[in-house]
């Protein structure tokens, strides 16, 4: 295990952007608020109204970002809608024509044009609004799933981009939240919600517009009906925009306590935590329960204060409009234009309702991407790198410190030569920094000041890819993706020929466990190695060390995992796997450390001690003590 407790493990252990300030992101994570803490912090409801705009602001310009490559898409989309919207409104008003116009016609003069007419309009109309509808529905439809193909692939190819930091911070189940429940409800929106929008509005505008050509006095009775409808709309807006948030974070909660209780099931069924789990999950359930309902709440009084002001708008209109008729300014096929057009009026409007629900769901869902996607790595890449194709493997710190946060500094003032060649054991107790070392050397972290240089190039300088060629780290948790045997070991080198892998597998002993499996190099490991044992994962996370060929290999704690036969089978292809390459083992297990050339003791971040095995052993300092107790714990 990490021998220096990870930031993940601290609630103020935030990580950073990466800003072009001359400060490293170690400087940076110090001296202020970090990104990743602000994406934490975005996993609560109770926002001011200026976070609230920033937010709003963070989510429009990556929607405009995905939108944008299909502009020309959504104009020919527009037109569609437009036009088949215009035909379906025209409806009521053909039938105020045939009424007032045709049928007078008719049985005054015969006269059966006027009648043909209207009706050939009217079913016209009706046959291009449905054809041209069910075009907008495909339209539509490839356009929310060309921005869901791109939203989802920037989010995966943006995750893995980011530093180790952000993934010891930013928990699995959220991220899992993030590429589930969030693009699920900003595909509901895509799919149904911005269709009842657009038509919705173009709707209600094309009918308000054909009402006031109809009768204009009808018209002032619906400008009077919006002003209830406006305010009803602002309040649910108001008051949904904080409940659909809350569902957002309480979900997410759920998905992570689910997530993490799924990949510990060992250390929760070892340690009886059933009972536990069962309380605590129950209680994320019920807060995800409280803040749907409240929704749920909200919208029992939203949809019928919808259908109130409709009913009463109707009536307005319908008795309005009934004494002009009898008046005679006001003809009875107007009249039923007008009722028809103030009743379909309402109708969008309640579908507009569920686009509310649509939206806030998703617009919460966009904030929570929005902020990973707005994540720098902090340890971001050189702008003009450094190519070291063939490195010799010298490593230097040179007057290095680094600290998680400003109250836990690591390593004070360390400066460390690891010649080309030499193996070297960090020997010392937990938290003493060894494995904060190893994770300087590989550059899943930047030093606060100082440097760390390979062949006498900053890592920070070098070409990433020249950085994870030259220098490979096999740490405890020995992780195998699905996949065959022969796969795993390959991922040390994708190009690798099948007679590679199994010199691998041989050099580290571990051909003959893998020929005994069901179909040798072929088999499938199942998810994470499920099929092999923990020292035979750590056995074939050695192959693959092996064939990547690095020129600094680092072991931290990468034999812990293994058995004595085992271990001492690996001592052996240790000599194999470290000749020849720089290599630095950071290992409580002695017997492992007594391969190494010179062995470093560590304390408090500082080498308290350095020499060969043999000449510290012969001593009386810490290794010496520590050597004499495990001697003892053999006996």
């Amino acid at each position: 295990m990490s021998d220096q407790a990870l930031p993940g493990d601290r609630p103020d252990a935030p990580a950073e952007h990466a800003e072009l300030d001359g400060r490293t992101p170690a400087q940076k994570r110090i001296g202020q608020g970090s990104s990743t803490e602000g994406v934490r912090g975005e996993e609560r409801d109770d926002f001011t109204a200026a976070e609230s705009k920033r937010l709003r602001g963070r989510s429009l310009r990556l929607l405009g970002s995905l939108v944008r490559p299909l502009r020309w898409r959504l104009v020919v989309m527009a037109l569609v809608v437009v036009v088949s919207t215009a035909c379906q409104v025209a409806g009521p008003a053909l039938i105020a024509a045939g009424i007032d116009r045709a049928l007078p016609a008719l049985m005054s003069e015969q006269d059966w044009a006027p009648a043909l007419l209207v009706v050939g309009v009217y079913l016209a109309t009706g046959v291009v609004g449905a054809v041209l509808m069910a075009q907008y529905t495909v339209l539509s439809a490839r356009i929310s799933q060309a921005i869901l193909f791109d939203l989802r692939k920037r989010l995966f190819l943006h995750t893995q981009r980011l530093s180790l930091e952000f993934h010891e911070t930013y928990t699995s189940g959220r991220i899992i939240s993030r590429q589930t429940s969030d693009l699920d409800s900003i595909r509901e929106l895509l799919d149904s919600g911005i269709n009842q929008l657009v038509q919705g509005l173009l709707y209600m505008v094309f009918t308000a517009v054909a009402l006031v050509s109809l009768d204009a006095p009808s018209g002032l009775v619906l400008a009077v009906a919006l002003v209830p409808l406006v305010a009803l709309t602002r309040w649910f807006q108001v008051r949904s925009q904080r409940l659909f948030r809350a569902t957002r974070v309480t979900s997410a909660r759920v998905i992570v306590h689910f997530v993490e209780t799924m990949t510990g099931m060992r250390a929760v069924q070892a340690f009886r935590k059933e009972a536990r789990n069962e309380v605590e999950y129950a209680g994320e359930v019920e807060g995800n329960r409280g803040a749907n309902s409240k929704v749920f709440t909200l919208f029992g009084t939203f949809d019928p204060g919808l259908v109130l002001i409709g009913n009463a708008t109707l009536a307005a209109v319908v008795l309005f409009g009934g004494f002009r008729v009898i008046g005679g300014t006001l003809e009875i096929g107007a009249l039923l234009a007008v009722a028809l057009y103030a009743k379909r009026f309402f109708d969008p409007a309640e579908e507009m309702a569920m686009f509310y629900n649509s939206y806030q769901s998703a617009s919460a869902a966009l904030e929570k991407i929005s902020g990973v996607l707005e994540e720098q790595p902090s340890v971001p890449d050189p702008v003009r790198p450094v190519d070291l194709r063939h490195a010799r493997g010298a490593v230097d710190f040179d007057d290095v410190e680094f600290a998680y946060s400003a109250d836990a500094v690591v390593l004070p003032q360390f400066d460390l030569h690891v010649p080309a060649g030499q193996t070297i054991a960090l020997v010392g107790s937990t938290g003493a920094g060894k494995s904060t070392l190893a994770k300087l050397m590989s550059r899943f972290y930047d030093p606060t000041r100082g440097a760390v240089t390979l062949d006498d190039v900053d890592l920070r300088d070098l070409h990433p890819k020249d950085l994870r060629r030259a220098i490979v780290m096999v740490t405890q948790e020995a992780y195998l993706f699905s996949g065959s045997v022969a796969d795993n070991i390959a991922l040390g080198k994708p190009d690798a020929t099948r007679q590679e892998i199994e010199r691998a597998a041989r050099a580290v002993g571990a051909h003959e466990f893998v020929m005994a499996l069901p179909d040798g190099y072929d088999t499938d490991v199942a998810k994470r190695g499920g099929r092999v044992s923990a020292g035979q994962r750590q056995l074939l996370s050695f192959a693959r060390a092996f064939i990547a060929d690095p020129a600094v290999l680092i072991l931290d704690e990468a034999t812990a995992s293994l058995d004595i036969p085992s271990e001492r089978m690996v001592q052996e292809a240790l000599q194999t796997l470290l000749a020849d390459r720089t290599a630095v083992i950071i290992a409580h297990r002695l017997s492992t450390v007594a391969i190494a050339d010179r062995v470093l003791v560590m304390e408090h971040g500082r080498v308290v001690e350095d020499g060969t095995p043999a000449d510290l052993i012969a001593g009386t300092g810490r290794f010496a003590q520590l050597h004499a107790a495990w001697r003892d714990s053999l006996v």
